[in-house]
């Protein structure tokens, strides 16, 4: 595999479907093409998964390519100094790829829907992928953050709460 040269083409699995306006009550599902539905087997044995997603609301061909997406200021973190993009969750980025971990609430295996407690991304979003969470790969027992993010909550459950605290689900 060559380095700079190296094209490589994503395809969306599937796309994330919201029903309601509000964000406490809307009901979210990730809905799998056809051609990916035989991937959801044995995906029920599993409490949560992790969702990769393509921030296409906010994906500028231009802007990706420039020097201008390399860092931010952290929104939501009071203090933060502006910080490389590698350090944030920002969906602005190189490759707007992001990642929710939700979950499982049902899977319709025939119809190809996944609902989930709940995404971080909008109606229609694409899908790139969905992984089983496994805590022996995807929990660390020791790990410490940057301090402008002392106050957010410890745990993903209470997010959503906090979240709308912050004004994040207004226009």
């Amino acid at each position: 595999m060559s380095c700079s040269s190296e094209k490589i083409t994503i395809k969306p699995v599937g796309h994330v479907k919201v029903k309601g306006e509000d964000p406490m009550n809307a009901e979210y599902f990730i809905e799998i093409l056809e051609p990916y539905r035989k991937a959801l087997k044995e995906l029920d044995k599993f409490s949560h998964v992790i969702v990769f997603w393509w921030a296409d609301q906010n994906d500028d061909e231009e802007l990706r390519s420039s020097e201008q997406v390399l860092t931010c200021v952290p929104p939501y973190a009071e203090g933060a100094p502006e910080t490389g993009i590698f350090a944030t969750r920002s969906e602005f980025r190189p490759n707007p790829i992001a990642i929710t971990i939700a979950q499982i609430l049902g899977i319709d295996q025939k119809k190809g829907l996944v609902k989930v407690n709940g995404m971080d991304a909008f109606n229609g979003t694409p899908v790139v992928d969905l992984k089983a969470y496994f805590p022996i790969s995807d929990r660390i027992r020791d790990c410490h953050i940057a301090p402008w993010l002392k106050d957010w909550p410890e745990w993903q459950e209470d997010g959503l709460q906090w979240w709308l605290e912050q004004g994040f689900f207004e226009e």
